[in-house]
């Protein structure tokens, strides 16, 4: 062997590589949570409801007959269906939770604790467990039992009054309230592994959507709590900054673009709007002044940019220093030659054949591909997982014929 060869680095497992994960989870919030842990290499194990399984498999039938919601927060998962208020099918998953490093849930709230599955109480059983509580409001304080949706949270941190235009608020198009407490219960778990990996003690992880999303409002809350005014809904505009808006083209597409700074302006002036006196020009000259006349700044721009086909107008801006972009569809996404270029679209499996799923926006270069596993069909994996504690075939058989699995 060469030492060249001798020296050759082993390869990299995946992170999560021999951790179990048992989730008793619905809608979005924890499964995209976990999914990001089945990604990293994990073992997932989802615990549904023998009688429909996780609402979210309802939502819609979009995915070639699956729930679109569903495809994107399970693949990679085990399904294990049991009705978990019979006690048999209650202490099948205390067994599941004593061999595991993680638990997540997020059941409505004081449904954990009624089932003896909150983080206090598994946690207390086991140090080294890593149990995590997803809510809504929090486990104290008014809003601790108050029923805690998506859109709802998003009102009740404020994200709604600062989106939408001057005359409408809205909602933000994704469920921002539940990806934000996803992500805040993905990173306390990493946390909490670091944590045991020198310690050995794990413990319980407390996340609430409202609490996740009133952090995302950093800008606008810290904007408008220190004595100014929260900022203006201004549709895709900048409340600040003037141009930086979306402006229709000539083949009926829409390009924006963002002036950053009074040198940026004279360019564009220059080299887009063809009107070089406006980088001078008092009214225009200083983001100050262009913004005080936004109306008048918009349309100059707006006249230059709809003279010109999307593509012309992207070349044009780019080649001028500008930073510009499309305003894309679904569809454009699902074809955008960036993500095509990169090579981020994976095929996965699933119960009605392969559909097509991203690759997830962590990249850890030197070692395997995050895992793409297939999205599981309801109790796919409960036989295998029953066989894994011991269950003879004769006591699966009864717990099925009673309705305890699926």
């Amino acid at each position: 062997m060469s030492t060249q060869q001798q020296r050759q680095p082993l390869p990299l497992p995946l992170p999560l590589d021999g951790v179990t994960v048992v989730a008793v989870e619905q809608a979005v919030s924890a499964p995209f949570a976990t999914r990001q842990l089945a990604d990293l290499g994990a073992r997932v194990i989802k615990i549904e409801r023998p009688d429909g399984g996780d609402f979210a498999r309802g939502y819609d039938s979009a995915a070639h007959g699956l729930a679109s919601h569903f495809v994107w927060c399970n693949r990679g998962k085990e399904s294990l269906a049991v009705d978990l208020k019979d006690p048999r099918g209650n202490a099948l998953v205390r067994r599941l939770v004593a061999g595991a490093d993680v638990f997540v849930q997020n059941l409505a709230q004081g449904a954990a604790v009624r089932l003896g599955l909150d983080a206090s109480t598994l946690c207390a059983a086991d140090p080294r467990l890593i149990a995590v509580d997803i809510s809504g409001y929090g486990a104290g304080g008014p809003y601790a039992h108050k029923r805690a949706y998506d859109m709802l949270v998003q009102c009740e941190a404020g994200l709604v009054s600062v989106t939408g235009t001057p005359e409408q608020p809205v909602k933000a198009g994704v469920p921002a309230a539940d990806i934000a407490a996803a992500m805040y219960a993905f990173s306390g778990v990493l946390a909490a592994l670091l944590r045991r990996a020198t310690t050995g003690l794990g413990g319980p992880v407390e996340v609430s959507m409202l609490e996740s999303l009133a952090e995302w409002m950093g800008h606008p809350l810290h904007h408008g709590m220190h004595g100014s005014e929260a900022p203006a809904r201004t549709g895709v505009a900048h409340a600040v900054i003037a141009p930086y808006d979306a402006y229709p083209t000539a083949d009926g597409g829409q390009v924006l673009l963002s002036v950053q700074n009074d040198r940026e302006w004279r360019r564009l002036a220059e080299q887009v709007l063809e009107r070089a006196e406006l980088g001078q020009d008092p009214a225009f000259a200083t983001n100050t002044a262009r913004v005080a006349n936004r109306g008048k700044t918009d349309a100059v721009v707006a006249e230059a940019l709809a003279r010109l086909g999307t593509a012309e107008a992207i070349d044009r801006l780019e080649a001028a220093g500008i930073a510009c972009a499309r305003l894309n569809t679904v569809a454009d996404v699902a074809a955008h030659p960036q993500l095509a270029a990169r090579d981020r679209w994976r095929e996965i499996g699933s119960p009605v054949g392969p559909l097509r799923a991203l690759l997830p926006p962590i990249t850890l270069p030197g070692g395997p591909e995050p895992l793409m596993g297939a999205v599981p069909e309801l109790g796919e994996h409960t036989d295998a997982v029953l066989r894994e504690l011991g269950v003879t075939a004769e006591e699966c058989a009864a717990l099925r014929r009673d309705g305890v699995v699926a």
